[in-house]
């Protein structure tokens, strides 16, 4: 019979520091990798000497586990988890475990959740956050399937979780699916913002002429205060870094073409499914699209140039009004972020507890940050909060640094320098606390040339008119 407390398939670096992890809280951990020289090496490298079995047959890997089995997949999201998942599932009984583990679109999740259960076969989608270091030290994970499943391997999870306050940063999200997606809606919160902080770094260094010394100090000043969060904290690090090749900093040496893997794409496409208003997140992505396009950029900029008008700025002023402007707009991306999650929710029947959701991001993950807990408490005032701005707290921050919002979007745009996450908050702001759109019009334009109806403000029903009599 098998010794092994749980067995994790895939040893890129994620699965290597998982395992690691694991076995740093006590679990004895069996370990399998496609390629068996992966195998050999993280055995014979960084496993060595630890509670830590490799093999290199499926078959084996299942045999070394304790009843009911419980395996984690740390594989590349899409065909690959498919893969493994049936090379798997003739090796399991009824009542064993399989933890997905990687970036996997939560309807993918759904369908093989109930696949599986026609085999007995139990199934956790769960999102992991925090990177390599996350993975090593303790992530935040959002684990969403059935609560028998949840039951199964919450003692590992949550053992292996980091821990704020001596609470573990994970715990049962919801339903087949609903913890691979509040994973996506994290990471499209993560997307909106390194926007967010990117286009701070570029008012700096286009606008104030600041160098990489001296916005990692604004940066770590920033840090210590309501913006204190490991994003920003990164940042001022990486602004402080030195290319060893240059002795240029690192930062002026990269170039500037962002990758993606997608999940912030599908947070926005999800938003436009469920019918939320995520403009801002949906432009974080849209801005690495357009650091995508540098060669059409360098043709453009030698055709246009920028504007010529000079700014007179003082620079202590601006990064106060800028540290202001970042918090609104961070407060509307999140209300945005929660808004997809809560309509999501309505929408799938999942009864997500938000406050929870945010505990669960205070530590470990990519977005950790010292307002989550302000979050956590909005929802504990009011579990039907419509929009995080309407809690008094937020409430009170927009009213403080809307006009620091608006400044820094109106002196970006006479600078020419692009802030589509700032721009779009701000719009999001305006739009949101709107009573009356002009969409009359809209729906008027609708009808004019497609007959299709519209609602007045004087009485019920639908109505259509002749236009062309």
């Amino acid at each position: 019979m098998g010794q092994c407390d749980i067995a994790l398939i895939g040893l890129g670096v994620m699965g290597q520091n998982l395992a690691l992890n694991m076995e740093s809280k006590g679990f004895r951990v069996a370990v399998y990798n496609l390629s068996a020289k992966v195998v050999e090496a993280f055995m014979e490298g960084r496993a060595q000497g630890k509670n830590i079995e490799g093999y290199v047959e499926l078959m084996d890997l299942v045999g070394a586990l304790k009843r009911p089995r419980r395996i984690m997949l740390m594989v590349k999201a899409g065909a690959p988890v498919d893969s493994v998942i049936d090379s798997l599932v003739s090796l399991l009984e009824p009542g064993d475990l399989i933890i997905d583990g990687g970036n996997s679109h939560f309807k993918d999740t759904i369908r093989r959740a109930q696949r599986l259960r026609e085999q007995g076969v139990l199934y956790l989608g769960t999102g992991v956050s925090g990177g390599e270091e996350g993975a090593l030290k303790g992530p935040s994970i959002m684990p969403g399937g059935s609560k028998r499943a949840y039951r199964l391997a919450a003692d590992i999870l949550e053992g292996i979780a980091a821990h704020v306050d001596g609470e573990p940063c994970c715990g049962y999200i919801g339903p087949e699916g609903a913890g691979h997606f509040v994973k996506t809606v994290h990471n499209g919160i993560e997307y909106g913002d390194m926007q967010l902080i990117c286009e701070a770094y570029d008012l700096m260094r286009r606008v104030l002429g600041m160098d990489a010394k001296a916005m990692s100090e604004a940066f770590s000043a920033w840090n210590e205060g309501e913006l204190n969060s490991y994003l920003i904290e990164i940042t001022a690090d990486i602004l402080r870094r030195k290319d060893p090749e240059t002795d240029k900093p690192i930062v002026d040496v990269i170039l500037d073409r962002a990758g993606q893997k997608g999940t912030g794409k599908w947070t926005a496409q999800e938003a436009l499914d469920l019918g939320v208003p995520a403009s801002m997140l949906a432009e974080a992505v849209f801005a690495r699209c357009m650091s995508a396009r540098k060669d059409v950029r360098l043709k453009m900029a030698g055709i246009f140039g920028r504007p010529d008008k000079a700014q007179n700025v003082e620079r202590e002023e601006l990064l106060d009004g800028l540290g202001k402007a970042m918090y609104a707009a961070k407060i509307c991306s999140y209300a945005q972020g929660f808004d997809v999650m809560q309509e999501a929710s309505d929408f799938y029947e999942w009864d997500l507890n938000l406050g929870n959701i945010a505990l669960l991001w205070r530590g470990g993950c990519i977005i950790r940050a010292q307002f989550l807990d302000r979050i956590k408490e909005a929802y504990r005032l009011n579990p039907k909060l419509e929009n995080l701005m309407m809690d008094p707290y937020f409430e009170n921050i927009m009213k403080q640094n809307e006009a620091a919002l608006r400044q820094v979007v109106v002196l970006a745009a006479e600078a020419g320098v692009s802030v589509p996450s700032f721009s779009a908050a701000l719009t999001y702001f305006d739009g949101i606390r709107c009573e009356r759109w002009p969409h009359n019009l809209l729906q008027a334009q609708r009808d004019y040339f497609g007959a299709h109806t519209y609602e007045r403000v004087d009485r019920e029903g639908h109505f259509h008119t002749d236009w062309e009599a």
